[in-house]
């Protein structure tokens, strides 16, 4: 249990028992050093309002590099600054899953451009926008959605009946959104032909008059039609005319092609909406900036890696000059990793939470290009039990991670198996269990009076009342690979 104000006691130096080298503790950025808590008291749960049922393991990271953190996040651990714990998954009142979007294959939906589109609007044309159909409704990566010692988010208990899968929900989002296009088209046409009914009845008392017979159907219009089969109509026109520029293109090479980035059926991707170039007479401007910023990830440049290098970074965010949102990130081996997002509320009509996540997918994408292994974006903690949790789903494809194997599953494949338990495994076979299971307690590596040693050393030297327990318990946690390389500290 992390208590407030806890302050980890200096490690200067430690000493290698099979080299006899001294290695710096907390500066060298080759060695993480952990103190292991472990996890048996309860907490309040931000999401259930629960006063003691979160429960989780946890570890205070003195130093972390960023290859055991990408284990530690791939087996259900995560940070919270300093403080790196893992969800009691079978004890917990509202089971935590790990989520991350494969973000080379991101799909953009509907929610997702309006949020971009509106973004463009306002920093083209100064167009501000308060609609409360945005299609979504929380902000992404909140400052305190996945603590463990402080959540602020509050959810409404809705009764288990009135819980709809994901995919129903967006399903009928669709529907509702196309019934209303279609109402709305209909009702344009009336208002072209006959007038405005709401600005003719301005002014007059007489509302019950006769109405005049009519001459039927107007013959050198077009006969009324559905929304849906005018956007087929659009979409099918703009594949021939991309067809045909293709065509022409081919015939006759341009010496200076318009976009370096070829567009598959006409369907934009995300940097189409992200990229977009400035006029020169725009209503704003919104820049971006990147900084190293505190944590206990340690810095790390590769030679086959990304030139800014691994750890933990500020994204800011700056209009007209002024810092709106400040996003915190770890650029990882295999992933960027949304820590959390803080910004200025004055500015939430522009759903930052989302448009901040849509340029971490971004950024993640940029990133894949030098680093080919770098393709995930990982969101935290997907949460089934509490519905304001659940927009994460929404981004596509992603993954949850099974909490006994330890292997990556399709989202898809888990709400059924979520919609009947909280708590659910998630690989098909119940054989398949941890490929990393603690095999050898004798082999993980601990810290001990400033001494490295394996746990049958220290299991020998340590005076007083065995922690075999803890270790243990702490070794199945990691794994055996990170037990091996991590230092765990004992005092």
């Amino acid at each position: 249990m992390l208590r407030s104000g806890y302050c980890a006691c200096a490690l200067p130096a430690i000493l290698c028992t099979r080299t006899g080298r001294k290695m710096a503790a907390a500066g060298g950025g080759s060695l993480s050093i952990l103190e292991y808590f472990g996890g048996e008291d309860g907490n309040r749960c931000g999401y259930c309002k629960s006063e003691a049922g979160n429960m989780s393991h946890g570890m205070w990271a003195h130093s972390l590099t960023v290859q055991d953190y990408q284990d530690l996040i791939d087996r259900g651990w995560r940070r919270s600054g300093k403080y790196v714990y893992k969800p009691l998954m079978s004890q917990t009142c509202c089971p935590q899953y790990t989520i991350r979007l494969s973000a080379v294959n991101y799909q953009l939906n509907k929610s997702h451009k309006k949020v971009l589109k509106k973004m463009q609007r306002f920093l083209q044309d100064g167009e501000v926008s308060h609609s409360a159909n945005d299609g979504i409704s929380v902000e992404p990566m909140d400052s305190q959605a996945d603590s463990p010692v402080s959540c602020n988010v509050s959810c409404t208990a809705i009764p288990k009946d009135e819980l709809k899968p994901l995919s129903a929900e967006v399903e009928e989002t669709e529907k509702q959104q196309g019934e209303r296009e279609t109402e709305k088209s209909t009702v344009d046409e009336a208002h072209k032909e006959h007038g405005d009914p709401i600005e003719m009845a301005k002014g007059k008392t007489t509302v019950h008059s006769m109405p005049k017979p009519g001459k039927g159907a107007d013959t050198t219009r077009p006969p009324c039609r559905k929304a849906k089969d005018l956007r087929k109509e659009r979409r099918l026109q703009k594949m021939l005319l991309q067809k045909g520029d293709q065509t022409s293109s081919s015939e006759h090479p341009a010496v200076t092609p318009t976009s370096s980035k070829p567009k598959a059926n006409g369907i934009k991707s995300i940097e189409d909406f992200i990229d977009v170039p400035d006029r020169e007479n725009v209503a704003h401007r919104l820049e971006f900036t990147r900084f190293l910023c505190d944590s206990p990830l340690e810095m790390e440049t590769r030679q086959d890696g990304i030139s800014s290098g691994y750890g933990s970074f500020h994204q800011q965010y700056w209009l007209d000059g002024k810092l709106i949102a400040v996003g915190v990130i770890d650029i990882l081996p295999y992933c960027v990793s949304s820590v959390y997002l803080y910004y200025d509320p004055d500015y939430s009509f522009l759903s930052l939470g989302v448009y901040s996540a849509l340029r971490e997918i971004t950024f993640t994408r940029e990133l894949q290009k030098k680093a080919a292994d770098l393709c995930y974006y990982y969101m935290g903690f997907y949460i089934h039990t509490c519905p304001k949790m659940r927009y994460k789903g929404q981004y596509k494809p992603s993954q949850l991670l099974c909490p006994e194997s330890y292997t990556w599953v399709p989202i898809e494949k888990c709400f059924p198996l979520l919609e009947s338990s909280k708590y659910s495994r998630f690989h098909s076979n119940p054989r398949e269990g941890d490929k990393d299971h603690l095999a050898e307690l004798c082999r993980v590596r601990i810290l001990h009076k400033r001494t490295v040693m394996p746990y049958s050393v220290y299991k020998k030297r340590r005076k007083g009342p065995s922690d075999e327990t803890a270790v243990k318990q702490y070794a199945t946690l990691v794994g055996q690979t990170c037990a091996e390389r991590m230092l765990l500290y004992r005092s």
